[in-house]
């Protein structure tokens, strides 16, 4: 493997069509202003970089990015590439990641709107995230103690997992399907509308009109905060821990619950059985 360390480069495409590269300590920027500095490339290993530039790695088959920083000049980082992995890293250029396969990423800061697009088999721990359509239409994920801050979250995305996570996020999970999520903090307004057999197990789920138009809906001991107008229109079966502000029209399947303030029916074809613990 060649090693290239202590350099700065700025043209276009600086490094395209490599192979079994390692760059060690070195700056993308300059006068001038090149793009692409990765493209076409195999089995290349970044440590401790520095990118101000743009599309770095497009078209890449095995990357291994350690402790570099992505600007937030540095837009579309990670392109129609697989096998990657980025560890203690800054990815805080816009769309940092999309259409790519088998990829790791853990201990990174993400600043990135429309971050995760159209991306499969994607394992993320130990990160924390900043994005506005975070991870739209995307499959097999596993996420492990992510922090997410944004909007739009996860909509259509299918066959993922989620644990321990901390989720800020206006509109998450609509339409997403064959969706595990434990032991996880979800905090946001109409949580997974049109979802399909997505389960919350032992989470807290906060903000109003959760978890409407649902099918395959499942709930096991969570808890509910700031609930109200939850489960219109869904197939559910849910038990919960804690009291609720109202639930309205469930279609059918039974919700378990400690107390709740409103049950609103009128709609004659809610059918769900509601059953409130003595």
């Amino acid at each position: 493997m060649k090693t290239v360390e202590n350099q700065i480069f700025d043209e276009e495409r600086a490094f395209y069509g490599t192979s079994y590269v390692e760059i060690n300590n070195c700056t993308f920027q300059g006068a001038a202003d090149g793009e692409s500095a990765f493209k076409e490339c195999k089995n290349i290993t970044v440590n401790d970089c520095y990118w101000d530039l743009r599309y770095p790695f497009w078209h890449d088959d095995g990357l291994n990015i350690n402790s570099t920083e992505f600007t937030g000049n540095c837009r579309a980082a990670l392109w129609y590439s697989k096998n990657i992995t980025v560890k203690n890293s800054k990815l805080h250029g816009i769309k940092a990641l999309r259409e790519c396969s088998d990829i790791d990423i853990t201990d990174t800061s993400i600043v990135s709107p429309e971050f995760g697009w159209f991306v499969s088999d994607i394992r993320m721990e130990n990160c924390k995230a900043e994005s506005e359509y975070f991870m739209l239409r995307s499959e097999k994920l596993n996420l492990k103690n992510v922090e997410l801050s944004g909007k739009y979250s996860f909509q259509y995305i299918t066959d993922s997992v989620f644990e321990n996570c901390v989720f800020n996020t206006k509109d998450a999970f609509w339409h997403a399907k064959n969706v595990v999520v434990k032991n996880s903090i979800i905090k946001g307004e109409y949580l997974a509308w049109y979802a399909e057999n997505i389960t919350f197990d032992h989470c807290t789920i906060i903000g109003t009109q959760p978890l409407c138009y649902c099918k395959g809906l499942k709930l096991i001991d969570c808890k509910m905060e700031d609930a109200d107008l939850s489960f219109e229109k869904s197939d559910v079966d849910a038990t919960l821990i804690s009291s609720i502000i109202s639930i309205k029209n469930p279609t059918s399947g039974i919700i378990t619950v400690p107390s709740v303030e409103e049950i609103i029916r009128d709609d004659p074809n809610s059918a769900c059985i509601i059953e409130i613990l003595k």
